[in-house]
This record gives C-alpha cells, structure tokens and sequence, in this order.
C-alpha cells in the first residue's frame, strides 16, 4: 500500500524531505519512543542521508547504530521500511551485518518508533562519520570513501526557511525549500505570488518550478553559482514572508492567479 506522505505526524516532516531529497551528506541523532527505550536501553542512534552501498542500516562497534535515508524504497511506505531497518539494527550484535527484510510487511513506523522532537541536522563534507576508528585505518575503506565523498556537492543549510537548502553544482546553484503545508493551499500561495511577480529570489535569479517529495511541494530557484549562501538569507526571507501573506487569504484565486496555477502545475514534478 503506497503512502503518499510518509513522514507525516513527524515533528520535523519537511527536515526528513529534505535530507532523503535534497542533501548529500547530512546527520541527526535520533531517541527511541519509551516503550522502545525499554526494550533496548538508551542506545546511541544516528540518521545519516546514505551509508555505504546505500545499506539500509548499519551498526558499529561502539554499539552505535546508523540508519540510512536514502535508499531503495523496500515496500509502499518509506517510514515502515525505515522502522525495520532500525529494529533490525537494534536486534544486531555491534559490529554485526544487519539483515533487513525485502518487504517488512504491517508494523511499527517511524511515528512510533522515534520520541517526538525536531531533527538536530549537521552537514559534512565528507563520509568520515559512518566509520569506527579501526575501520578507517582500512586503506580500502579509505578509497571507498573517496569515491563517496567526490559525488558530495556543496551545500548549506538556509536559516531563513525551515527545510531550505542552498547547493553549487558546477554551473549554477539552487535553493530548495520544503514547504510544510498541504499541496492544495501550498499551490495556491505560490500561485498568487506567481501572478504578481513576487515568487523570485532577486536580480539574478529564476524560479524554475517545484516539485513533489513525499506529499510535500518543494519550489526551486537557480541562484548565481558565486554568491556565498549566506546572500541568499535576506531574499529567502522576504520570500518567506510574502508566502505567508498570500498563504492566509481565503479568496478564490482570479483568472490570472489560476492560470499562474496551471503553469506551476505544468512544471512540477513528482518524485517517488
């Protein structure tokens, strides 16, 4: 069974789009539900974008454990298979292969799993942090990692927005902003900034379309490739602002502010 928004109920929905979406490398630590902190004690866990090979999870020998977030969808909902993962982590010995089900089928989601609270996300520029100090001193972990750290393009994480991140790829840059609200209103306020002009970033600046993520709309700019990240806070903000404002009218949209609709609609995208 498909679900459409997987991550709904958590705290941080748009903060878990964003690194399963949008960011290379990227970590948050993570704390069981009580019922689960029972059964398996305070364990030290740790959501990481990708592991190696895009493995499901992984434990190390310091007893921690790693969940990884981007990766094959096993069954309909991203948030079961990624419960599975961590309970079959949590079932494994330090050190140990973790062997996680093809198709987990009915159980427990993250919604249960996890203690309510927002994602404390840190980003790196590299994949140190999947490793125990004994596994880096393994010179074909080392060339592994390498390879893993040159797809990394670099990004940081906008104050302005929740969910909004900034990244360079070799010939411009974007910013990218997940954005909490159900698609129908979502639209309808980047609809009506669109029909005035205001859904840009500044001089300089294209808003290229959006797309779908997980039941969320993400809306995307091309930003001149130069500009530190940091420039980009004040004209995100002001965005932001006007979002909201158009957000909180409850008048039907006007012809023009449809068809800003319909031209929104015909570049969106959706991911799955």
């Amino acid at each position: 069974m498909f679900v459409g928004r997987p991550f709904q109920g958590l705290v941080d929905e748009p903060e878990w789009v964003a690194l399963r979406e949008l960011v290379p490398a990227a970590s948050a630590p993570l704390r069981l539900s009580e019922p689960y902190q029972e059964q398996y004690g305070d364990v030290g866990i740790l959501l990481s974008t990708v592991l190696p090979l895009a493995a499901p999870a992984m434990t190390r020998t310091d007893g921690r454990v790693l969940i990884g977030l981007q990766r094959h969808v096993q069954s309909g909902d991203v948030s079961r298979d990624l419960a599975a993962a961590l309970l079959s982590a949590l079932e494994t010995e330090p050190g140990g292969q973790v062997s996680v089900p093809p198709l987990p089928g009915p159980g427990p989601r993250l919604q249960d799993v996890l203690a309510e609270g927002p994602l404390d996300v840190t980003l790196h520029d590299g994949f140190g942090y999947w490793l125990d100090d004994d596994a880096a001193d393994d010179p074909n972990v080392q060339a592994s990692l390498e390879r893993a750290n040159a797809s990394i393009y670099p990004t940081a994480r906008l104050a302005a927005a929740r969910a909004a991140y900034w990244t360079q790829v070799p010939e411009r840059a974007h910013v990218r902003w997940v954005l909490a609200e159900d698609e129908d209103p979502a639209l309808d306020a980047l609809a009506r900034l669109s029909a005035t002009g205001e859904l840009t970033l500044g001089e300089g600046t294209r808003f290229a379309g959006m797309f779908r993520a997980h039941g969320l709309l993400v809306p995307v700019w091309d930003v001149p490739r130069d500009p530190e990240p940091s420039e980009w806070e004040g004209p995100l903000a002001d965005v932001t602002k006007r979002y909201a404002s158009a957000l909180a009218v409850d008048d039907p949209l006007t012809g023009e502010q449809r068809r800003a609709r319909q031209g929104l609609l015909g570049r969106q995208v959706t991911l799955r």
